[in-house]
This record gives C-alpha cells, structure tokens and sequence, in this order.
C-alpha cells in the first residue's frame, strides 16, 4: 500500500464536474455526488481485500457545499472497521473550485457499509491481504 497523501485518507477518485451532471439551479446533482461516493467507497474496499462488494447502507449524507461545473472534486477514503462479512468506507468529498484555483471546500462526508459477496451471492468472510491500521 502506499503511503496516505492526505489526513483525509487516500484519494481514491479525483474527476471534473461536467454539464451534463448540473440540474435545474446549475449545481451538480447529488445524486452523482452519491454515486462517485459508492465508487470511492469500494475502490477503498478493494485495497483492504479483493472480494465483489454490494452496498449495503451509506450513513447520513449531508451536502453542505454545492459543487459547480468545472470545480476538481477529490473523493478521500479511509477504512474505519472491518468485521467479518463486512467493511465500512469512510469518504470525505471536497472541491476546488474552477473560478477560485487552490480554493477547497469540504462538500460532504459519509460512511459507507460494503458486504463482501463470493460466486453464490453470499456474503463471505473477508480475510486482509495484509494487516491494516485502522485509524
């Protein structure tokens, strides 16, 4: 594993706002802001151990920042728990915004809930690659 770029966690996602995620107000959807979250999420999962994980709950999202066309969104992740069929994401979200270089909000954060699935569909003990540190 490499070693953490950020107090945040890793950097699991970094992608430009487009047009074509914007709703009526001009401001990204949260719904995509949700979905690149799951990504994040699972990209997190992945590095602690190679299984296919489903979601199964994303705690308490609050926007407290809208995200424009244009602004670098950042999605940081970091493991906070790891049990025996499941692993839980936490994900910061920030944005830089386009107008205002080197500005940074933080947009959101949330946890994630993951469960671990093997080739029948059901759930499967979740055994580490390598020890990790739980912060």
């Amino acid at each position: 594993m490499t070693e953490q770029l950020s107090d945040l966690g890793y950097p699991a996602i970094r992608t430009t706002m487009m047009p074509r995620d914007t709703n009526a107000l001009g401001t990204i959807f949260g719904g995509v802001i949700l979905s690149y979250i799951d990504l994040a999420g699972a990209v997190e999962a992945r590095r602690v151990a190679v299984h296919r994980y489903v979601t199964v709950a994303m705690k308490e999202v609050v926007f407290v920042a809208p995200v424009y066309v244009g602004d670098q969104v950042t999605f940081y992740t970091k493991v906070d728990r790891v049990g025996r069929t499941s692993i839980t994401v936490r994900v910061v979200v920030e944005s830089e915004r386009m107008k205002e270089p080197g500005k940074t909000v933080r947009v959101t954060e949330a946890d994630v809930v993951y469960v671990a699935m093997d080739d029948d569909n059901n759930p499967t003990t979740i055994l580490p690659e390598k020890p990790t540190t739980l912060v």
